[in-house]
């Protein structure tokens, strides 16, 4: 990271922050304020761009202090994430806090003896009125281990070799887009589009191939800036990526999953088992890794520059509604696996499996039929992240049925000769400035590479629950579709978790075998009877798998459930005709022309 040497001005809104107690886990924060307001409001975030939940940050606030030299002020807490403090406009106001850091999510903060990380909108109280002033972040190390080291993409102005001192941000927007790693990482670089990426990484096994990763992640880059400034068309300017440096940050635990998208770097997270290793192949595990990477990614450019026009300025204190989340987080899940097919690091057939996995988890989803993906995507804040028993019967994902969306339309422009949805996503970019769009610009770009109107398929395909035509457009596309015996549980129509040899009913899916029979939610499934009169048994079940042992060919059992201590008993007509699909290459040549694009 950059640094200057001299004595550089302290920003009019200027954050100290240090680890205070590692093992109480928390961040000490001074905020001074160069100008306040004689009313000076501070507020703390409620949610983080990108992850579309209220989250409540200040409830991890604690011990808040006002004063201006030597004279202590109070500071009134005015709802439940802002304060209010009076103050004397011509004096600085210091501000100081803690807050607890044990999320070890992508999300928020984190702190503990091994580890530290912060978003901005965890620790950063935001001053109102003075949003789009230059904002300073100075990190001390506290109680920070001598070994720890500092990653982060904000501007550094004067820091250390570890990376501690001082940043500089434009403003708030640009300060809490910016998090923080701090340890003893594992760290690496590497250059793709002439851009400088660095990639850093917590909690790696000894047997973690760096090598791997690295190569891996610069072929997902150099194939991403490519897609997006191919011959720099799309800017202007020499197809140079809309960032002057990119920073991965990765934090590997035993069993985690999930990934945050700033201006300039991203936050992952990821199993261990996952990495690449120098003593075996990677498996399945990696494969959805570098899905994970090639995700956050793409998303540089679609949803931090390429965004939602209600994203033009973020309201940190409420939700911020968009019916355009299938597009920005359903399109670049179409983007993600795809391009790590044009990486070279999948081939035809490993793509297809894939996309056979989203396939069927949609058709699998009865929500479908119930809520369209632009609904889902306005729900989002009240039911994406808010799973439960009814979560699959009453809503569709926007990730992957916006994924969908994307390969019906990919294949019907590439069918009808109109170009692909490469051009589509480049003409957005220009047309929209690389900011704020609306659907009618996705629209109006449609018809001027198609010369057609595409309102039918955003009526049916978007706002509406009309199956999408997958079947005819990849059979068109060489690709050919089996249609295969569904799952036990898919076929029954339901969820279940099987522990200690007991199955538990999780969800009971809309229309199904189960539901009919009266399955509901919280049941555990305790055994069966089978046949009639003498030739009548009972049999204890285990796992679900023991239905079939235990059925034999009969097409009716009576199931016996638990259910709030009382025993219930169920009757279960077996489903035989429950197929699933199994995606192959039948024409290579056609799906290669389209994959390979």
């Amino acid at each position: 990271m950059p640094r200057t040497s001299g004595r550089t001005p302290p920003a009019p809104v200027h954050y100290q922050v240090q680890a205070a107690d590692l093992h109480a886990h928390l961040y000490r924060v001074t905020l001074t304020i160069a100008h306040p307001q004689a009313q000076q409001r501070v507020a703390l975030p409620v949610w983080i761009p990108g992850s579309y939940l209220v989250r409540e940050f200040a409830k991890n606030l604690q011990q808040l202090k006002a004063r201006q030299g030597r004279r202590a002020l109070a500071a009134v807490q005015f709802d439940k994430c802002s304060w209010q403090i009076d103050c004397d406009p011509q004096q600085p106001l210091e501000l100081s806090y803690e807050v607890y850091a044990f999320d070890n999510s992508v999300r928020a903060a984190w702190l503990d003896a091994t580890r530290g990380f912060f978003n901005s909108t965890s620790l950063c109280l935001r001053v109102e009125g003075q949003e789009d002033t230059p904002h300073g972040l100075s990190l001390l190390a506290g109680a920070a281990p001598a070994n720890w080291s500092v990653a982060t993409g904000l501007p550094a102005v004067k820091t250390d070799k570890r990376g501690l001192g001082h940043y500089r941000a434009a403003n708030y927007d640009e300060l809490v887009d910016c998090p923080f790693e701090l340890g003893a990482f594992w760290s690496g670089d590497f250059k793709a589009g002439g851009v400088s990426h660095r990639f850093v990484l917590a909690g790696a096994p000894p047997s973690f191939d760096g090598t791997r990763l690295l190569a891996d992640t610069q072929r997902i880059c150099e194939t991403a800036i490519r897609f997006w400034h191919a011959g720099g068309q799309a800017t202007g300017r020499s197809g140079k990526p809309p960032f002057a440096s990119y920073l991965f940050m990765l934090n590997a635990t035993d069993d985690g999953y999930g990934g945050l998208e700033h201006r300039n770097s991203t936050a992952l997270i990821c199993a261990r088992r996952d990495l690449p290793r120098t003593d075996s192949k990677p498996g399945e595990g990696y494969t959805t890794l570098l899905g994970l990477i090639s995700h956050e990614y793409f998303h540089s450019w679609n949803v931090k520059r390429l965004r939602p026009a209600e994203f033009a300025r973020y309201d940190y204190s409420q939700e911020n509604y968009t019916e355009l989340l299938w597009f920005f987080e359903g399109f670049t899940s179409y983007y993600d696996d795809l391009l790590l097919r044009r990486a070279g690091l999948l081939d035809d057939a490993a793509y297809l499996r894939l996309l056979n996995k989203s396939v069927n988890q949609l058709q699998q989803t009865p929500g479908r039929l119930v809520q369209s993906v632009a609904q889902a995507s306005f729900d989002a804040w009240v039911k994406y992240y808010r799973v439960d028993e009814n979560t699959p019967n009453a809503t569709v994902s926007y990730y992957g049925k916006g994924a969908l969306v994307a390969l019906c339309l990919d294949l019907t422009l590439r069918t009808g000769g109109q170009g692909s949805l490469d051009d589509v996503m480049r003409a957005l970019w220009q047309r929209c400035k690389a900011g704020p769009m609306a659907e009618s610009d996705l629209l109006a770009v449609l018809q001027e590479l198609s010369g057609r109107s595409w309102s039918r398929e955003f009526r049916q395909w978007v706002h509406g629950t009309a199956e999408l035509p997958l079947r005819e457009l990849l059979e068109q596309h060489g690709v050919a579709i089996h249609e295969e015996p569904a799952q036990l549980a898919q076929r029954l129509g339901l969820r279940v978790s099987e522990s200690g040899g007991a199955v538990q009913i999780k969800t009971v899916l809309r229309g199904g075998a189960a539901e009919q029979a009266g399955f509901a939610a919280g049941d555990e499934w305790l055994g069966l009877e089978v046949g009639s009169g003498r030739s009548r048994s009972s049999w204890r079940l285990n796992k679900l798998d023991d239905l079939l042992l235990y059925a034999g060919g009969q097409g009716r059992v009576q199931a016996l459930v638990a259910r709030d201590k009382r025993l219930l008993g169920l009757t279960l007509n077996l489903p035989r005709h429950v197929s699933t699909w199994r995606l192959s290459v039948q024409a290579k040549e056609r799906v290669s022309a389209w994959l390979g694009a």
